[in-house]
């Protein structure tokens, strides 16, 4: 069944949102639970479109949106018991299957997200997360290295291993490195210096680099001299007095310094390849996001917005997800936004905003199908 364009856009924002209540064990198949990123989720194709779905969540559990099969064995997105749309599932790499010399499993060292990204949290460790003072609210970043499904640190010779493997025997088409913030003052970027040059060497794979900003926006350049081609440096809140209560120790980094920094980190990658990521329903006011992004994007900067995800195991894991209304209300005018300012999420090299598929903020772009 193929769907109606805004009827597609309006299913993948509530879906997103509310997340799918798997019905048995057989319908998990490319998930994750923990670590960085889009934790607890799974990724489905859903009438063309991959987008991540929250599947472990206590929010999922109770989601109107159940999978089944028709008669035919083809998968479907059910909303109380009524097909809604075809959907296929993200296929289990075959990258996964190898290990390095020493017997470390591929997987533990990068994984894929959505359909054709290989993503790492090279330190698996943050100096915020090991402080019950300072860690932000939302994090898993250890639940995935505790569980024993990831190792703390991978190293610059490893990532190339699995990133090569990934290209020749998965077709991934660029790579997320991102990593926990170190106790150095250039807070990751040395390590991923290191480890983006020794990927480079190895495969020809479009990066993007995820860290705090630097104490020196000097690291900036050294980034792109050893192969980066995008930046993440994410706010995910954008109210001050809401930053300190979630995550009071990176609200330590004021927004006027990331500001700063974007404007640093622009004319070194280039229009558009600068991005930050946003957690719509954690507190923020459509408004004010609205206004930050405005801000972002008027310096050339990717303001990917995606809807906040309670993670099971941190301390806001009863807090609700946002509705598909609220999501509407900040994605819409932002789609246009982006698309008058000319950054579009089809033009970055590589990262989160290029794959698109934790926010249907790309949906809002252009209308599908056009």
């Amino acid at each position: 069944m193929t769907l109606p364009a805004t009827s597609k856009q309006r299913l993948i924002t509530e879906v997103q949102t509310h997340g799918v209540r798997l019905l048995n064990q057989q319908q998990e198949h490319v998930s994750r639970r923990g670590g960085a990123g889009p934790s607890d989720h799974q990724a489905l194709v859903i009438d063309g479109v991959p987008i991540m779905v929250p599947v472990h969540t206590n929010s999922a559990r109770s989601s109107p949106f159940t999978l089944d099969e028709n008669a035919e064995g083809q998968s479907q997105l059910l909303s109380n018991g009524i097909p809604l749309a075809d959907i296929t599932f993200a296929q289990q790499p075959k990258f996964y299957q190898l290990e390095t010399a020493e017997g470390i499993a591929y997987s533990k060292i990068a994984t894929l997200h959505s359909t054709d990204v290989l993503a790492t949290t090279v330190l698996q460790t943050c100096i915020r997360y090991e402080s019950r003072r300072k860690t932000c609210k939302f994090c898993s970043i250890g639940q995935s290295l505790a569980a024993g499904r990831t190792i703390e640190r991978k190293y610059p010779e490893q990532l190339a291993e699995v990133a090569k493997a990934a290209v020749k025997l998965d077709g991934v088409k660029h790579m997320v490195m991102t990593t926990g913030t170190p106790a150095t003052s250039d807070r990751g970027a040395s390590i991923l210096c290191d480890s983006v040059e020794a990927v480079k060497a190895a495969v020809d794979l479009p990066i993007q680099v995820q860290c705090e900003p630097p104490d020196d926006f000097a690291w900036f350049q050294k980034l792109k001299d050893a192969g980066a081609d995008a930046l993440g440096m994410h706010l995910e809140v954008v109210t001050p007095e809401l930053r300190k209560q979630i995550m009071p120790g990176k609200a330590v980094v004021s927004i006027d310094y990331y500001m700063a920094a974007f404007e640093a980190a622009v004319p070194v990658f280039g229009w558009g390849q600068v991005s930050t990521y946003i957690l719509a329903g954690i507190g923020d006011t459509p408004e004010a996001i609205l206004e930050i992004c405005d801000r972002l994007l008027a310096i050339g900067v990717y303001p990917f917005v995606v809807p906040f995800v309670p993670i099971s195991g941190t301390p806001m894991e009863d807090h609700p997800a946002p509705n598909a209304d609220f999501m509407t209300s900040i994605l819409a005018p932002l789609g246009q936004k982006v698309s008058q300012a000319n950054i579009r999420s089809e033009d970055i090299k590589a990262g989160c905003g290029r794959c698109g598929a934790c926010s249907t903020l790309r949906t809002f772009e252009q209308p599908i199908g056009a």
